[in-house]
């Protein structure tokens, strides 16, 4: 059945593209996120523990907005470890670097998705997608201030 949200095809499909991106950085960090979690070590461990906790469960909630905008764009989306591979710009982590090195890796996880959610933004803003707009704008609030507090865990 053809889709008329008021979104012509070729947008939807260039704003679905640019969400897919966002996909795979949101489910890479949670995979990330999750890892650390479970390996965590040192004097934080408790502290980090608990908050990795909380942000891979706010990641994988947030996995589940995206895909299902994907969807009601009317197009596939993505969900396979090689086609995260593909479209993230967030690189895996298979080590077990220690807790400070941990915290920066996330930082800079967390920015990349921030990047990414704003390289999205004005395809969707141009064409009216104010659904798209506006999970944007949430999920880039999420990740700056997780970054924010991340970060603020590496000052002394």
């Amino acid at each position: 059945m053809d889709i008329n949200i008021g979104i012509p095809t070729e947008e939807r499909a260039s704003i679905a593209e640019g969400l897919s991106r966002v996909l795979a950085d949101s489910y890479t960090l949670y995979l990330k996120t999750h890892n650390y979690h479970w390996n965590v070590t040192g004097p934080q461990f408790n502290t980090l523990h608990l908050m990795f906790e909380q942000q891979y469960t706010e990641l994988a909630n947030a996995v589940d907005e995206i895909a299902e905008r994907i969807r009601a764009l009317g197009h596939p989306a993505p969900g396979s470890y090689a086609a995260y591979g593909r479209l993230t710009s967030i690189p895996e982590d298979d080590s077990v670097p220690s807790a400070e090195d941990m915290i920066r890796n996330l930082v800079a996880g967390q920015e990349a998705v921030v990047r990414t959610a704003r390289g999205v933004f004005p395809v969707a803003d141009a064409a009216g997608d104010e659904p798209t707009a506006d999970l944007l704008t949430q999920r880039m609030q999420v990740h700056e201030k997780t970054a924010w507090m991340l970060r603020s865990m590496l000052e002394s």
